[in-house]
C-alpha cells in the first residue's frame, strides 16, 4: 500500500497548486457578488437604489481585490511568478480570452453603444452628483471603475514588490496621480463650472489640448482657462524635455501617466506576454512614429487652418481631428491598448500607439542622462529580464554583452532589475557622456573577450 504523502508526490514542473488561501476565497465570494450586483443594475435593478447598487459594486470589487491581494504581504518578501506560464489566466488560455473579449466588448459599447450601460450608468449618480453636481454619464462611470482598478491592483502591485522601495514610490505615484489629477480633480472643476482639465495629460496624448477650438475655448472661460492653456503648454515643450534628460521617460510613463498606471497595475500580470521578436520592434517603431508624425501634422494644419479662416482644410478640418480620435483615441488606445491585455501584454497602447511615448522615446534615446547598466561578468543568461519586460525588449542580449540599455520604448518601470537573480541591472541617471558603451563584453561559452 502506498502512503498517501507518497502517491501525492508529484514530479512534474509545471504543476501549480490549486489551494487557494482563505483570503483568496473571500476575495472570490465578494467579486462574485459584486458582478451579479452589476448584472442586476444593467437590467435596471439599480434604479429605484442607486447608492446601495453603487456602494455594494464598487465595496464588493474593493474589498475582494484587496482580499485577494493580501497573501503578497504574507510570507517572505520577494517577487514570486510561480506558475505563471501555465496559468488558463496568465498564459493566453481560455480564461484569458474570455477577459480579452469581455474588456474588449466593454470598451466597445461605451464608445459606440453606451446606452447600453444606461442601467449601470444611474446607479454612479450619487456619486457624480456629489461631485460634479451633475448626472452621471459613461465616461463618469468609466473614469471611477479605472480609478477603481488603479487603486485596487496597485495594492496588489505594492504587496508584491514590497521589498523594492522604488516599485512602492512609483505604485504610490501613479494611483495618486489617477486619483487626484485624473479624477477627482477634473470632477470638482465641474462642479465649479470650470473646464474639465486633466493636468496630468498634456499633447500629443492630449492632442486636443493644443488644437485651436479647445484653446480658444479655454481661453474665453477664463483666468483659469488661460492657465490651463498655459500648464499644457509648458509641460509640452518645456517641462518634457527638460524631466526626460534629468530621468528619462520613466519620469512620467511609470510615476505620472493614468495609461501606464493601469499598465502597470492592472496589467502586471500580463508583462510577460509580450512580443520581444524583431519583427514586432520593427513594427513598433514605424507605427508609434507614425502616429507622432500624424497628429503633429493635424495640429499644425488646423492651426494654419484657423489662421487662414478655413482658407487650406474648409469644413473638413473637424472630421480630420475626429477621425484622429476615433481611430487613435478610441480604437487604438483603448479598444485594443486596454481589451488586448490578456493576449498581447499590458503595454500595447504604449508601444505601438502613444504619441507621448514616441516623443519621450526621442528624448530618452538621444538626449538624456537615463541608461539602464549591466554587469556583464554577472549574467547567467536565466532571461528573467527579457521574459518580464513590458516594452518587449530583448534586455538580456544586452546583458550578455556588458551594454548600457538605452532604448527609446524602455519606460524605466525597473522590473528587470528586480528580476534578476545576480543584480546585473541597475536604472542610473548618470553623466550623459558614456552612456551608450561601443565596447561591450562579450561573454561566450568558452571564453570572455572585449570588443575594441
Amino acid at each position: 500500500m502506498v502512503p498517501s504523502a507518497i502517491h501525492n508526490l508529484s514530479l512534474s514542473i509545471t504543476e501549480e497548486s490549486v489551494e487557494q488561501s482563505l483570503y483568496q476565497k473571500v476575495g472570490g465570494v465578494c467579486m462574485a457578488i459584486a458582478i451579479l450586483a452589476l448584472m442586476a443594475a444593467l437590467a435596471g435593478a439599480g434604479k429605484p437604489y442607486p447608492a446601495l447598487f453603487l456602494s455594494i459594486i464598487i465595496g464588493m470589487f474593493a474589498l475582494g481585490a484587496i482580499s485577494y491581494a493580501i497573501p503578497y504581504y504574507q510570507g517572505h518578501a520577494g517577487i514570486r511568478n510561480n506558475g505563471i506560464m501555465f496559468k488558463n489566466m496568465t498564459n493566453r488560455g481560455t480564461i484569458a480570452w474570455i477577459l480579452g473579449i469581455a474588456l474588449t466588448g466593454f470598451y466597445i459599447i461605451i464608445y459606440w453603444f453606451p446606452w447600453m450601460f444606461e442601467g449601470l450608468i444611474r446607479i454612479f449618480d450619487p456619486l457624480s452628483k456629489l461631485l460634479t453636481n451633475q448626472p452621471a454619464n459613461q465616461w463618469f462611470m468609466y473614469g471611477a471603475f479605472y480609478t477603481l482598478a488603479v487603486l485596487t491592483m496597485g495594492i496588489r502591485f505594492i504587496g508584491r514588490h514590497r521589498h523594492n522601495r522604488y516599485h512602492v514610490i512609483r505604485t504610490c505615484s501613479v494611483m495618486f496621480f489617477q486619483l487626484g489629477f485624473s479624477f477627482l480633480i477634473p470632477m470638482f472643476l465641474k462642479k465649479l463650472n470650470e473646464p474639465e482639465f486633466y493636468f496630468s495629460y498634456f499633447w500629443p496624448l492630449k492632442y486636443s489640448y493644443l488644437f485651436p477650438s479647445d484653446v480658444s475655448s479655454l481661453m474665453s472661460s477664463g483666468h483659469l482657462g488661460v492657465f490651463m492653456v498655459f500648464w499644457g503648454a509648458m509641460m509640452t515643450f518645456i517641462a518634457t524635455p527638460i524631466l526626460t534628460y534629468k530621468y528619462g521617460k520613466r519620469w512620467y510613463c511609470s510615476w505620472v501617466c493614468g495609461c501606464g498606471g493601469l499598465a502597470e497595475t492592472a496589467g502586471d500580470p500580463y508583462r510577460h506576454l509580450s512580443d520581444k521578436s524583431l519583427k514586432a520592434w520593427k513594427i513598433e517603431r514605424w507605427m508609434v512614429h507614425s502616429v507622432l508624425v500624424f497628429i503633429t501634422i493635424t495640429t499644425i494644419l488646423l492651426w494654419l487652418n484657423s489662421y487662414y479662416k478655413g482658407g487650406i482644410l474648409g469644413s473638413v478640418s473637424g472630421s480630420f481631428a475626429q477621425w484622429y480620435g476615433f481611430f487613435i483615441g478610441a480604437l487604438f488606445s483603448g479598444v485594443i491598448g486596454v481589451g488586448f491585455y490578456p493576449i498581447m501584454g499590458s503595454r500595447v497602447w504604449c508601444r505601438f500607439g502613444c504619441p507621448m511615448a514616441a516623443v519621450l522615446g526621442l528624448c530618452q534615446r538621444f538626449k538624456s542622462k537615463f541608461r539602464i547598466t549591466t554587469n556583464g561578468g554577472q549574467c547567467i543568461s536565466c532571461g528573467n529580464c527579457s521574459t518580464f519586460c513590458e516594452m518587449g525588449i530583448d534586455v538580456r542580449s544586452y546583458a550578455q554583452k556588458g551594454q548600457n540599455i538605452v532604448r527609446a520604448s524602455c519606460v524605466g518601470c525597473g522590473i528587470c532589475a528586480s528580476v534578476c537573480p545576480r543584480g546585473v541591472l541597475k536604472l542610473e541617471n548618470g553623466k550623459e557622456e558614456g552612456r551608450i558603451n561601443n565596447n561591450p563584453i562579450i561573454i561566450g561559452n568558452n571564453n570572455i573577450s572585449v570588443q575594441l
